[in-house]
């Protein structure tokens, strides 16, 4: 007998632990029906005349029928909470067939270079990655759809497309790059191999929804035990369809495939950088960049002007972008620039006063200048707030009291850059700073509290804590900031609003790291360090030369807001 080799050797894998999976739930069903066995048999035995009245298995029949019910009971039990169960789905922005026609024809195509059946629908997710997702549980589906799905219990899954790839790929290195996920729907339409995945699918629910309740606590112990039971099998499973899948795809653009996954790691760094430095930002602030995906491209071909590695990937855009194939690609860009939103950030399905959009030219505007206003007033109001307390020596005009404490006819110093240098310079320098970290920590806290009450009681339109409702994010993006990195941000923050006002500075916007402050159009990325000596060392003079040489004037308040 020769070996088996090529994609059917992954298929016959896939098939084997299928096949496995399916084992496990044939042996809880065994089990399940020991006990109800044994009561007929011993009903029969006394039907019979076997089983003498009187005898020691005349005796135990009424508890092992009791025992059989029971289990009986239980097993349905369990069986009814994994077939209703809902499976968990990824949130995606659906593409119908009619707001993209191009790409529902590549790939039709693609399948059937492939003989494999065609998705049967396309979806968008704010991420870079591509998959296949059966969404046929007729939970997932209104009442009336129900019976058609079940018609329908071999119908191909949706198609989950990175929504970064569309924009910035050409279109064919996303054919090439969903040549191997498409050729998996080959796999997924073979019975046993779809049985299995319902099946896991069903225990995974089924453990979801008694975590929740705690008088499916049985059910619970259950499911997870299956799932353990069957974990191995299932994932050999998948990794033999993810084999045959790309055994398969070989014959498909093999050499652009290549190329295309170099893209996929650039996209993926730019991605990132563009959500955590960019959209962040703007998302702290009730606003949400309606164009991302059209943002990553910018993104990346400044990673590709920076990055030698990444040098001559921007002479692929003069070719035809996968955004192509989107009939109102701007429209689909929105709806997964919201959803990134919800996902990474948290937030409402919808806009609203506290929760709309920003376009890219506005960006400076909107968010950059207000949000080093709105840090520039946090850092002031907490100095005011540590000098009202007496936490350290002010030295205002009009103040009163002992120590250099002020009096009750103290009024707020100006908000400069000298005062945040004399503050943080000197012998106590080092004590108010520790001071304002705490503070600024906690006002940030006390704010962000205020936000989700203002959330609770339905100012955003949502459930509380619900991600269905908007609120709750899935994928936080970055940890809560510590308070020397808040320190820092508001100092920063302060010297960039003193340069707007005193030295014809603008605000900016850099597709890798953000918020950027522009002197005579050139981005000034050397105030970092210089902040960085000040709140660590208590060092204000390269600060202070800093400022000089841009022209601010720190004596000079500045607007808040």
């Amino acid at each position: 007998m020769g070996l088996v080799a090529g994609p059917e050797a992954g298929a016959l894998t896939a098939r084997a632990r299928a096949l496995a999976v399916l084992r496990v739930r044939s042996a809880a069903l065994a089990v399940a029906l020991v006990p109800a066995a044994a009561a007929v048999v011993l009903a029969a035995g006394a039907a019979m005349g076997r089983i003498p009245h009187g005898s020691a298995g005349d005796a135990a029949r009424p508890a092992v029928t009791a025992v059989a019910l029971l289990a009986l009971a239980l097993a349905a039990a369990v069986a009814v909470v994994v077939a209703r169960a809902r499976p968990a789905l990824s949130p995606t922005v659906p593409i119908p067939e009619e707001t993209a026609p191009d790409l529902y024809r590549l790939v039709r195509d693609l399948a059937e270079r492939l003989d494999v059946p065609a998705p049967s629908a396309m979806a968008l997710t704010p991420d870079c990655d591509s998959w296949l997702e059966d969404r046929t549980h007729p939970a997932h589906s209104p009442p009336r759809e129900r019976l058609r799905l079940r018609r329908r219990a071999g119908a191909s899954p949706v198609l989950v497309i990175g929504s970064p790839f569309l924009w910035w790929m050409r279109v064919a290195e996303l054919r090439a790059l969903l040549a191997p996920v498409v050729a998996g729907t080959g796999p997924a339409a073979h019975p046993d191999i779809a049985a299995a995945r319902r099946f896991v699918r069903g225990l995974d629910a089924a453990v979801a929804v008694a975590a929740t309740r705690p008088h499916l606590a049985f059910i619970g112990w259950a499911a997870r035990l299956l799932l353990r039971s069957c974990r191995d099998h299932a994932a050999e499973m998948e990794r033999g369809v993810a084999a045959a899948a790309s055994e398969r795809a070989q014959t498909v653009d093999y050499g652009l495939r290549i190329v295309a996954q170099e893209q996929v790691g650039l996209a993926y760094a730019g991605w990132d950088r563009l959500l955590n430095r960019v959209a962040l930002p703007a998302w702290r602030m009730g606003r949400w960049p309606s164009r991302l995906d059209a943002g990553v491209v910018s993104a990346l071909t400044e990673l590709s002007r920076r990055d030698r590695l990444a040098e001559g990937f921007t002479s692929r855009l003069g070719e035809r972008p996968a955004c192509d194939l989107l009939e109102e690609p701007g429209l689909i860009d929105e709806a997964a620039s919201l959803l990134a939103a919800r996902l990474f950030h948290g937030g409402p399905a919808r806009p609203g006063p506290d929760w709309s959009p920003v376009a890219w030219n506005q960006y400076a505007d909107e968010v950059v200048d207000r949000k080093w206003r709105l840090e520039a007033a946090r850092l002031h109001r907490v100095l005011d707030d540590i000098a009202a307390c007496g936490a350290a020596p002010v030295a205002l005009p009009g103040t009163h009291g002992t120590h250099g404490g002020p009096g009750p006819d103290a009024v707020p110093a100006p908000a400069t850059v000298a005062r945040i240098l004399d503050r943080l310079t000197g012998p106590a320098g080092g004590g108010v700073g520790e001071e304002l970290e705490v503070r600024l920590s906690a006002e940030v806290a006390r704010e962000a509290a205020q936000e989700e009450r203002a959330a609770e009681r339905g100012a955003f339109g949502a459930a509380a804590g619900s991600w269905v409702g908007g609120l709750a994010p899935l994928f936080p993006l970055q940890p809560p900031r510590s308070g020397r990195e808040l320190l820092a941000d508001h100092v920063t923050a302060m010297v960039c609003c003193a340069a707007v006002d005193t030295a014809g500075a603008v605000p900016g916007l850099d597709w890798l790291d953000g918020p950027a402050l522009l002197v005579g159009g050139a981005r000034r990325a050397d105030l970092t360090r210089t902040v960085l000596s000040l709140i660590e060392d208590g060092d204000g003079e390269p600060l202070r030369a800093w400022l000089g040489e841009v022209g601010v004037r720190p004596e000079k308040p500045v607007r808040l807001m």
